[in-house]
């Protein structure tokens, strides 16, 4: 192992391995660096997963407005857009709502398992990330529930070496507005950076207004004793005046699409996570400890539940944990031992009053406060011990093999009375608890220098959370709802040759007990309950290729299949045997990048975005056909200091549906994209 006798070099060594990997928007290469896994610097030759690398050049070149803008480039991951930064994520998954991913940043949950929220990446900077990191399907053994679709890692900038300051203006069509400021500096043992992101837009569909500001702080620390210390402080604050996934008939949708039935509907996010990373490595050794903090609020008037059960709520969280880790390598077989426990507590909170809601020719125009339908207090804790180890049988073999435990329990405390009937039942106080054994599998083998495969085995679960348990709704018991169980099998190979890079996965992924939403096709209401089984299978290539000196092409493909294999959700009613709604089989992502010395270190960027049909419904009786997207990116260097950037979002104007839906009592609804769109900025950086 590399010993230094001056800080200053280990900081700089430091920040240069977690200021993210050389490869961005192409097939991750085997050169790679990934640290999610093993949450440390491991090469993905020898990670027995598919990994998806994007890194901090990559963000600052594309600066997306949003993360279906960027995340796209790794195959099989789809983000839809549902309004502001709101999103939905398909990652061998439906594109879904559901909790089956687990959103990190620098390696700890932005939330806590009780209180999942799709919109997650709402809570990140992610235009001013050092990177992204997806690992799709289950997670290694040192991560624990919600890790089934996949485990979403963006890492924080360090600090720069030098004093450096940047900022970074943009507008666009529809008020889009965004200032983003960063800065920092490293002296002696300490480095610093921090960040600001102030957006806003008036939206594209009436009464689409939304404001972010977002801040992160990151501060670097050696020790005296030869330990780092990484303390990072981020906090984000969301007003959205949100259409989201408000549907419009076809007829709006084609004809009519910045209709907004749903005005009245609004969503404000709150969060704040602190963490303070300690880490010790010796020769053969590492001694990681980081406790944090965390909180979260939402006031939430949803807009897809105004027709059935219109509902304005408040849900919110403290937390406090601590993830601990203790890495031990011996000599035979470059062995490597990793053992630790994680543990969170997360006391919360939900209150939820039904509304009155006017509507005026089909339109929600204002509404009041009515009956308080739920009152509760609910306190999380999770325990989760781990053991991972990897061993190298011979030089081109590496082995991993891993176990987790988790211990889960919500002790709920109803401040209202109990109600057994009607759609708003109220279950009285109580205590849940689950727990789960997760074995893991894995290798991987180098064929050749250019040339790697991998295979796994992976078990997870997730336990349901807070509102799947205790919001009732009509549905005859939910606090006996079954965490869900998958099992993952997959193969995969990575190679280079000459210019070209290319990934391949092959993936079959079951889920028990998947907790399923049953949608009553009479009056539109719905209820949660567990589904026996669901199948999840598919292929993902990426393939990456620098055709010429200057031109450059990357192509993320997806093909999978998502079946109800076992669901009866009412005596009459058999979805077995379906495909599941809202899953395309297809998804692609096809960039072609032309970087001439005309452009001053910039480029010219054509994106080909591709959505495959859906079906509309688990009845399998409508659908939705898909859409072709092409978007258009430049940026061009003045001089060192200075760059004008321009994206043109969606150049053929096509009308298309981030999401859509069938049911008996509203029919075929759309939510329609965002049309033609164009945005441009300036950025000047001091260093």
């Amino acid at each position: 192992m590399l010993r230094f006798n001056h800080h200053p070099l280990k900081l700089a060594l430091l920040l240069a391995l977690t200021s993210g990997s050389t490869f961005a928007a192409d097939p991750t290469t085997l050169g790679t660096v990934t640290i999610t896994g093993t949450k440390e610097a491991q090469p993905v030759a020898e990670t027995a997963a598919s990994v998806g690398v994007i890194d901090s050049d990559a963000i600052a070149e594309l600066k997306p407005g949003h993360p279906s803008e960027i995340m796209g480039t790794i195959p099989g991951v789809h983000v839809n857009v549902t309004g502001g930064e709101g999103h939905m994520t398909a990652i061998r998954q439906p594109i879904t709502t559901s909790p089956v991913y687990l959103y990190l940043e620098d390696g700890i949950p932005t939330r806590s398992t009780g209180f999942f929220n799709h919109n997650a990446l709402y809570e990140i900077n992610l235009p001013q990330a050092g990177g992204i990191e997806v690992t799709k399907g289950p997670g290694t053994a040192l991560y624990g529930s919600d890790a089934i679709g996949g485990v979403i890692n963006v890492m924080t900038r360090p600090a720069p070496l030098k004093p450096e300051a940047e900022v970074t203006a943009e507008v666009g069509d529809h008020g889009w507005n965004r200032l983003l400021i960063s800065g920092g500096n490293t002296r002696g043992d300490d480095g610093i950076r921090a960040d600001l992101n102030i957006t806003s837009t008036d939206g594209w569909r009436d009464a689409t207004e939304y404001d972010r500001q977002s801040g992160t702080v990151r501060w670097d620390r050696f020790l005296t004793s030869g330990a780092t210390l990484k303390t990072v402080i981020t906090a984000s604050n969301i007003d959205q005046q949100t259409a989201g996934t408000s549907r419009l008939s076809k007829e709006d949708y084609l004809n009519n699409p910045t209709k907004n039935k749903t005005p009245i509907s609004l969503r404000k996010v709150e969060a704040l996570r602190i963490s303070s990373a300690y880490e010790k490595e010796d020769d053969n050794t590492l001694l990681s400890i980081t406790p944090y903090a965390r909180y979260n609020s939402m006031e939430l008037l949803p807009n897809w539940s105004l027709t059935f059960d219109p509902q304005h709520y408040t849900t919110e969280n403290h937390s406090l944990g601590l993830l601990t880790k203790y890495r031990i390598d011996f000599t035979p077989m470059r062995t490597r031992l990793i053992v630790g426990v994680d543990i969170d507590h997360s006391p919360g909170s939900r209150d939820e009053n039904e509304i009155n809601a006017t509507r005026t020719n089909g339109i929600f125009t204002a509404y009041t406060e009515g009956d308080k339908t739920y009152q509760y207090d609910v306190d999380f804790t999770g325990i989760a011990p781990y053991a991972h180890l990897e061993t190298s049988p011979s030089e081109k073999l590496r082995l991993s093999a891993g176990l987790r435990f988790d211990y889960m329990a919500y002790d709920y405390s109803n401040q209202l009375d109990v109600v057994t009937t009607g759609k708003h039942r109220r279950p009285e106080s109580t205590t849940v608890e689950f727990d789960h054994l997760s074995p893991k599998l894995g290798a991987t083998y180098a064929f050749s220098d250019k040339f790697n495969g991998y295979a796994n085995y992976r078990n997870t679960f997730r336990a349901p959370s807070q509102n799947q348990l205790f919001r009732q709704g009509q549905a005859v018991n939910t606090v006996d709802l079954e965490p869900v169980e998958a099992d993952n099998f997959e193969v995969g190979v990575r190679g280079e040759t000459g210019r070209h890079n290319y990934e391949a996965s092959l993936y079959h992924m079951t889920k028990e007990n998947d907790i399923l939403s049953f949608r009553n096709t009479v009056d539109g209401t719905r209820e949660t309950q567990n589904a026996g089984e669901t199948l999840h299978q598919g292929i993902e290539i990426g393939f990456g290729s620098a055709l010429t000196d200057t031109l450059k092409l990357s192509i993320s493909h997806s093909y999978a299949e998502h079946t109800y294999e076992q669901w009866s959700p009412r005596s009459g009613v058999e979805y077995s045997g379906n495909e599941i709604s809202s899953a395309p089989r297809n998804i692609s992502d096809v960039r072609l990048n032309w970087h001439a010395d005309a452009l001053n270190g910039g480029r010219v960027e054509l994106n080909w975005e591709h959505l495959g049909s859906y079906w509309l419904d688990d009845e399998n009786t409508h659908q939705y056909e898909g859409h072709d997207l092409y978007h258009l990116r430049a940026n061009y260097w003045l001089n060192k200091q200075l760059e004008i950037f321009g994206r043109i979002h969606n150049l053929s104007d096509e009308r298309y549906a981030t999401g859509a839906s069938f049911s008996q009592f509203n029919g075929e609804e759309f939510a329609p994209g965002l049309p033609r769109t164009l945005y441009a900025g300036v950025s000047y950086k001091w260093q």
